[in-house]
């Protein structure tokens, strides 16, 4: 690939949102200075529980503004207030607008039922979240750099 070809690119990936669903506030800006030390400059979105995240859709939805807002990656703990991530999962499977996001769960927990849960449900992907800084750092690069700068998805539908 040519540097303007892989330019163009970078510029692309980093126009992507990412939506954060996280309730844990050390882990939301554990993830954000992951972010940032990987010089992703991508705009993120963070919602705290399984409710604001599907209102988080809807509001979009009813304004039907797609284009720039919708995300490219949504990042999705299980363990969430009010509803959990596992349900905010099938609810996102199962919407035009959001199947077809990638979808990585983030999560501290290694039990093999959410494990098998996510997959079931659509989940792209099923990390554990490294408890090192520096592992979590090198974690969200991999990430980064998959999700938002290799993979292709096609656009969503209205």
């Amino acid at each position: 690939m040519i540097l303007k070809d892989l330019l163009i690119k970078n510029i692309s990936a980093m126009k992507k949102r990412v939506l954060l669903i996280e309730d844990n506030v050390d882990d939301i800006d554990l993830t954000l200075r992951a972010f940032k030390k990987n010089h992703f400059t991508n705009e993120i979105d963070v919602v705290y529980d399984g409710a604001e995240a599907l209102a988080y859709f809807n509001k979009i939805k009813s304004k039907h503004i797609i284009e720039n807002t919708i995300p490219a990656l949504i990042l999705l703990d299980i363990k969430l207030p009010k509803i959990d991530g596992i349900e905010v999962l099938k609810s996102l499977r199962n919407d035009n607008l959001t199947k077809l996001i990638p979808i990585v769960m983030l999560t501290s927990s290694s039990e093999e039922v959410d494990l098998k849960k996510s997959y079931d449900y659509g989940a792209n992907s099923y990390i554990l979240k490294p408890i090192d800084f520096n592992s979590f750092v090198e974690v969200v690069n991999c990430l980064g750099l998959y999700w938002l700068f290799y993979n292709q998805t096609p656009s969503c539908e209205k």
